[in-house]
């Protein structure tokens, strides 16, 4: 459903506010970077510095050419980072485009979202860019994945719509059935369709190829649910808001598995090498959750301050994630058990009756690093 005006650009306002104070946030909390420009490695966890201060990588995955890329959204680059942590940069051609969602595409190049200019880009393993616009204004697109039918497909916060890009070009858009859902992350699933999180709608959406539209309601529209993975038994998604991950099956059964500590901010998830799914945690963990729900928890140190963002498996059948604050990537090895801080047997929530603008317990503690400029249209719905 088409936004009014004003909600346009409010959302857009906000959206860009919500990266911009994302940002900005560094000016008060940033401590030391990893390393000051060394390796640092503690215990089962390796942090690779950036090269360029204050990057904030965004979005990393691993890459066609046995490396990880990282979109660094404050410093309007893609980088290349090899698994000994050799670091390359490649500015974008189109100032402050803010990249975020990177994705590998069908034909050995990176395709990534440029949020605040509407576009999606494209770089070679060479880094040779291209940039496609989206048709029209305020698209804000978020996240990216690659499709089975070789298209990829990304997030339209700004237009409440799922896209579909060909490798030429070519532009596709899909209504949110839900207004004002902010459709955020997307990841393929086996059976070809798309699947993706609306974080303000408190869904998990499906759309199919030929672009029809399925949404399953979590808990209440304050679930703000972010990452989003296929893995087993369904699509695995994190909810902040409810402080857990989830599963939703293709039949759309959800079951929610709360995460160790109750602090609100579980934000990205992927599936790792031994099967089992892997999340990141803002206020400074990475946590592993096995088919039957059961969770282990690993600290990074000094994690808070840097924040873990986004996470992926990386070619090296590692889990890789970003330090946002930190302007670093991170590695933890995929051997569970090993460093283990907070571990929970299976505990599965029932899914309730969804309820209309119910604002969970904990509400005020939601401090996702993105949340900034996000909360403030919370707020404003839940007048």
């Amino acid at each position: 459903m088409p936004h009014t005006p004003r909600i346009r650009r409010r959302l857009r306002t906000l959206l860009t506010a919500s990266l911009g104070a994302l940002l900005a946030f560094t000016a008060a909390t940033v401590p030391a970077r990893a390393g000051s420009g060394h390796v640092v490695n503690v215990g089962d966890v390796t942090e690779y510095p950036l090269t360029t201060p204050d990057s904030y990588p965004a979005g990393l995955t691993a890459g066609p050419d046995g490396a990880v890329w990282v979109a660094e959204s404050g410093v309007n680059r893609i980088a290349r980072l090899t698994t000994r942590g050799a670091v390359t940069e490649y500015p974008l051609p189109t100032p402050d485009s803010f990249p975020q969602g990177i994705a590998k595409g069908p034909d050995r190049a990176l395709w990534f979202t440029e949020g605040s200019v509407g576009k999606i880009g494209r770089i070679t393993t060479k880094g040779q860019v291209t940039e496609f616009p989206l048709p029209g204004t305020d698209r804000f697109p978020t996240g990216i994945a690659l499709g089975a039918d070789r298209a990829l497909w990304f997030t339209e916060p700004g237009t409440n719509s799922i896209g579909r890009m060909t490798t030429d070009g070519r532009v596709t858009e899909y209504p949110v059935p839900t207004p004002d859902s902010v459709p955020y992350y997307i990841a393929a699933a086996p059976d070809g369709s798309l699947w993706f999180t609306e974080l303000f709608g408190g869904k998990i959406g499906r759309i199919s190829r030929s672009g029809s539209v399925t949404e399953y309601p979590l808990a209440n529209d304050s679930a703000f649910p972010s990452g989003i993975a296929a893995g087993p038994g369904g699509m695995w998604f994190t909810a902040s808001g409810l402080n857990a991950v989830g599963r939703v099956t293709a039949r759309g059964a959800v079951e929610l598995f709360p995460v160790p500590v109750p602090d609100y901010q579980v934000y990205d998830i992927t599936r790792g090498p031994d099967g089992h799914m892997w999340y990141a945690v803002q206020s400074g963990r990475i946590g592993r959750i096995g088919h039957d729900g059961a969770i282990t928890e690993y600290t990074v140190p000094g994690g808070e301050a840097k924040v873990p963002f986004n996470i992926a498996t990386g070619p090296d059948r590692n889990i890789w994630f970003g330090e946002l604050l930190a302007s670093a990537v991170g590695r933890v090895q995929a051997r569970p058990g090993r460093g283990a801080v907070h571990t929970t047997l299976p505990a599965p929530v029932t899914h309730p009756a969804p309820t209309k603008h119910a604002v969970p317990v904990g509400h005020a503690a939601l401090r996702l690093r993105l949340a900034p400029g996000l909360e403030r249209l919370v707020h404003a719905r839940h007048r």
